[in-house]
């Protein structure tokens, strides 16, 4: 007997706002009933455990013990820049000199999250 992961739920304050920007992430589009203002809103990945965003009183007040590790279909660092762009913030730069390694950000909220090397890079020069 084993149990399957449904959803990776993320506490938040503003559970719309959040579910957008991971929306943006991962390219997925919210659940299409989500509204502003809903304390609850998943962002449905295709295969796999959803994105579950819910609404908490409390704020987060220190390092995530889980955190999503992502692994772009383009070069990490072009990915980096992108999910900067969409309002991430860098927190640490644990990148090799020979490629290898990965950066961590975190969302508009400040949960981190870490962006490894593609596949294509992993294959690249350096393996």
């Amino acid at each position: 007997m084993f149990s399957t992961v449904q959803n990776v739920a993320v506490d938040c304050a503003d559970a719309y706002a959040l579910a957008r920007f991971w929306s943006g992430v991962t390219g997925r589009p919210l659940d299409p009933e989500a509204r502003p203002g809903d304390r609850e809103i998943q962002v449905p990945l295709g295969e796999g455990p959803v994105l579950h965003f819910n609404e908490v009183p409390e704020a987060k007040t220190v390092k995530n013990r889980i955190h999503l590790c992502l692994r772009p279909d383009t070069s990490r660092d072009p990915e980096v820049d992108r999910l900067l762009g969409l309002g991430a913030s860098f927190v640490a730069d644990h990148r090799e000199p020979d490629g290898a390694g990965w950066v961590v950000l975190a969302d508009p909220e400040g949960n981190e999250f870490c962006v490894l090397r593609s596949e294509s890079d992993r294959r690249g020069p350096h393996g």
